[in-house]
């Protein structure tokens, strides 16, 4: 879950365009990549089943064509897959490329981070590693329990609600609501930041390819409606400042590239004047990315989100009152049903792909022992998982198929049997009509 005000940078917006002379001025869509979680992150979540008829209608009309296929897969610019092969051998020469980070897009994320600098790109992304295994992270993802998160919610109103118009997930929060006593009662900053992360793990292995899914094409940024309405220089208060300069560090800095577009909403004097205090925490391509608007904000959402998934006490038209409120809830193409179930069958298969991977790659090894680290091939994993994936849509036609036949030949046998009934009653008619004339010709005249 996100915290407010997370310094995560946006890679597409309306307003910016895609620069092909210069790379360090490349301000690329996101929507590029997503990939499968390793084996100890695939267990089955309990995720609430919830009615999203349109995810089911695109479902529905998911084809097995290259249209499918750029669901999972995206174009490589020829420029960026220079400096990503340049930061990768660097990686690998050294030995400090761990095979489940060997994946072009997740370099490519660091390297847009920091505009294309190599050396830069490289010491975040080592960051990232170190951090990972410092802090624990496959563990807290792994044994983490979030036990207080509606007690949590509800002095501090937040979650993900429905996507943009693009497919993004939306995140919203509402800062302008948070009882921060009643919130460090609740719980304590340690506990709360150990939730943020493992939300940023279920966005990247659960929503984002959900999402892609639904969308038909790739989803890899959230975009966020923050709601400062009374918020001022009062409520940054030393608790407040801890939560946020360690959330917008981790987001930043071990997630990046993980934001489309952040709408700060209701900004008053107040706020604005704490504004000018909460930059100075933020990067130059963050706030770039963050539009601040006052009570006149909703043609700006109204643009980029449709107005069924902008809750009404934002102007939208949800209510969400069967589930106790918007924001109580986990709404998106993860909670749908289908959508879960298709992604938890790639993920239980995930072991068999890694074990067959292996396979290739120790008979490889064995021919020819002097290979050079970069000759090391990215993961091919997610091709694999795309066919296994199109085979899953492609056996639930056929089971589509089949049923619709089924209930057709039922129907038929249904109406079959009443044209019988109907015709044993018409012989039923027509014999005692024959009886009866039969008694009239034997009469005498």
């Amino acid at each position: 879950m996100s915290s407010w005000f997370r310094s995560k940078t946006l890679s597409s917006s309306k307003k910016t365009q895609p620069t092909k002379e210069r790379i360090p001025s490349l301000k690329l869509p996101v929507e590029s990549h997503w990939h499968f979680p390793e084996e100890d992150k695939k267990k089955k979540r309990s995720l609430s089943i919830m009615s999203f008829k349109s995810v089911q209608e695109s479902l529905t009309k998911i084809s097995r064509s290259n249209t499918f296929k750029g669901i999972f897969q995206s174009i490589h610019d020829p420029k960026e897959e220079e400096v990503v092969q340049s930061i990768r051998k660097q990686l690998l020469s050294e030995g400090k490329l761990p095979e489940k980070y060997d994946d072009y897009h997740t370099l490519l994320r660091f390297l847009r981070m920091r505009a294309f600098n190599v050396p830069k790109a490289k010491e975040m992304f080592l960051n990232m590693v170190k951090w990972r295994e410092d802090f624990g992270v496959d563990a807290i993802v792994k044994d983490f329990k979030f036990e207080e998160l509606e007690t949590v919610k509800r002095c501090y109103p937040q979650g993900y609600h429905g996507v943009d118009r693009y497919g993004r997930p939306l995140y919203i929060e509402r800062i302008g609501l948070v009882d921060l006593n009643s919130f460090l009662h609740a719980t304590s900053i340690d506990r709360y930041i150990k939730y943020h992360i493992t939300e940023q793990e279920k966005t990247l292995y659960y929503r984002y390819p959900a999402c892609s899914l639904a969308a038909k094409k790739h989803i890899a940024s959230t975009t966020m409606i923050l709601d400062v309405k009374g918020v001022g220089l009062s409520n940054f208060s030393k608790p407040a400042r801890e939560l946020f300069i360690e959330i917008q560090k981790i987001d930043s800095n071990y997630y990046p590239e993980t934001l489309n577009q952040l709408f700060i909403i209701n900004a008053g004097s107040g706020f604005r004047a704490l504004w000018r205090v909460l930059k100075a925490f933020l990067e130059a391509r963050t706030l770039s990315k963050i539009q601040v608007l006052g009570t006149s904000y909703q043609a700006a959402l109204f643009e980029a989100i449709d107005p069924s998934n902008i809750p009404e006490f934002l102007g939208g038209a949800c209510a969400c009152s069967a589930s106790n409120g918007c924001l109580m809830q986990d709404k998106g193409p993860w909670t749908n049903p289908e959508i879960n179930h298709l992604l938890e069958e790639v993920f239980s298969k995930g072991k068999k792909f890694a074990e067959e991977v292996s396979e290739e790659t120790n008979v490889d090894a064995s021919s020819d022992r002097n290979n050079e680290p970069s000759d090391r091939h990215f993961n091919h994993n997610s091709e694999r998982m795309l066919t296994m994936i199109e085979r899953e849509y492609e056996t639930n036609d056929s089971k589509r198929g089949i049923s619709l036949k089924i209930n057709d030949l039922e129907g038929w046998l249904k109406d079959t049997n009443e044209i019988l009934r109907k015709l044993l009653l018409k012989q039923d008619e027509v014999s005692t009509l024959v009886e009866d004339l039969k008694k009239l010709t034997s009469e005498p005249v």
